[in-house]
């Protein structure tokens, strides 16, 4: 198997680490390493830098104002940006609800929100789970009454990841019922500072805030925010999630984590003896891993060959996803077994950092979110295998 990228995609390789060295926001790139919180302006600052390069919105077609790049561009500029220490896109408006918009939204929806969405200065934020429907999203009990054009939203949206820093959502919400659970759900967008809208930060154990609850209390729409079809939006959510679940992948971070930690394995402390590395059981851990990243990069490339080749990313998506996050808990794992000997004494080069430890923490609940593991298994069974 032929592996290497083209000589004209490392040309652009170049090109996009020079732009990210020497052109984007130093102060940004600074913070997200240290793992200082980024504010809303932060989170705005960034996004926009790429928006103004025409970056932020990488993967969409160049109608909708997508740079024009290939499926080798787009996994070379992803890469790119984690090796260069740029925070991850917030991926609810271009990687989520941009595709929804620009495939399933009137003419009038497109241009409403998609300038805003590609040049990063409007954010948006993901209203699927409630209390009592999580992994079982067609459970919801979120709800929507239609009347005289307009929409009256009433429920409790949960887990909302970056809600603090969007001024829109997008959201589930049942406008009537079926004899399926699925049936009589609607895609239906809201902007944040709607009277009745309430967020709430979600604190996790480590002090984070990167998760909200977002409670409606007779908020109010025009039947215009609802994208397509009442009662399709079951369909129109299965369609972004296949985007969301390939979104876990991030070989580049993972790679950049891996060579962190055996930089550290590989150092010996303060005062101290032996390295880490040369625990065999530690070693081959983490041979284990590196070669999991790998197995885990060959499943992303198969799906993006599928996708050149006119087919979609489909229920594949969910073996990203369980492959992605397991592959990243046993990383940031890893990482803590290798940076505890530099407790108190002075670590190598390859330091540790805020960042390292907050992505142990956030990383427990990645096969949770999204659809639980374990869902994807069933996905795949039933799916995929067919059984």
């Amino acid at each position: 198997m032929h592996l290497k990228f083209a000589p004209e995609t490392e040309t652009f390789r170049a090109h996009v680490r020079r732009w990210f060295e020497t052109e984007f926001p130093k102060d940004i790139i600074a913070k997200y390493k240290a793992g200082t919180p980024l504010t809303t302006p932060d989170v705005r600052k960034s996004e926009m830098a790429l928006g103004a390069k025409g970056w932020l919105a990488a993967a969409w077609p160049v109608e909708y104002g997508g740079p024009g790049w290939g499926i080798e561009e787009q996994y070379v500029f992803d890469e790119e940006l984690e090796r260069a220490g740029v925070p991850t896109v917030t991926p609810m408006g271009v990687i989520y609800v941009g595709p929804v918009i620009y495939t399933f939204g009137s003419d009038a929806q497109k241009a409403e929100w998609l300038a805003g969405i590609r040049d990063g200065s409007v954010g948006w934020a993901q209203g699927y789970s409630e209390p009592g429907a999580g992994s079982d999203l067609a459970s919801l009990e979120f709800s929507a009454v239609l009347k005289d054009g307009v929409y009256m939203l009433n429920g409790h949206k949960i887990w909302t990841s970056a809600a603090q820093h969007a001024d829109w959502i997008f959201l589930l919400a049942r406008t009537s019922r079926g004899e399926k659970k699925q049936e009589g759900i609607s895609f239906i967008c809201c902007p944040l500072n709607a009277p009745g809208v309430t967020v709430k930060p979600i604190i996790s154990i480590d002090g984070a805030h990167a998760l909200n609850e977002v409670l409606f209390d007779n908020v109010t729409v025009p039947e215009a925010y609802r994208i397509g079809e009442e009662g399709k939006g079951w369909t129109y959510s299965q369609y972004l999630l296949g985007f969301e679940r390939t979104s876990y992948a991030r070989i580049g971070g993972k790679r950049a984590m891996l060579r962190h930690v055996r930089g550290l394995a590989s150092a010996v402390p303060d005062g101290g003896n032996d390295r880490l590395m040369d625990d065999a059981g530690f070693a081959s851990r983490l041979s284990r891993t590196e070669i999991a990243v790998d197995g885990l990069e060959m499943t992303v490339f198969r799906i993006l060959s599928a996708q050149v080749s006119g087919g979609s990313v489909g229920d594949a998506s969910s073996t990203v996803k369980i492959l992605a996050t397991e592959t990243h808990q046993a990383i940031t794992e890893l990482f803590l077994e290798a940076a505890g000997p530099f407790v108190g004494h002075k670590a190598p080069s390859a330091g540790t950092s805020g960042r390292d430890v907050a992505s142990y923490f956030g990383g427990r609940a990645q096969s949770i979110y999204g659809g639980t593991n374990e869902i994807q298994k069933n996905i795949i069974a039933r799916k995929v295998l067919g059984l």
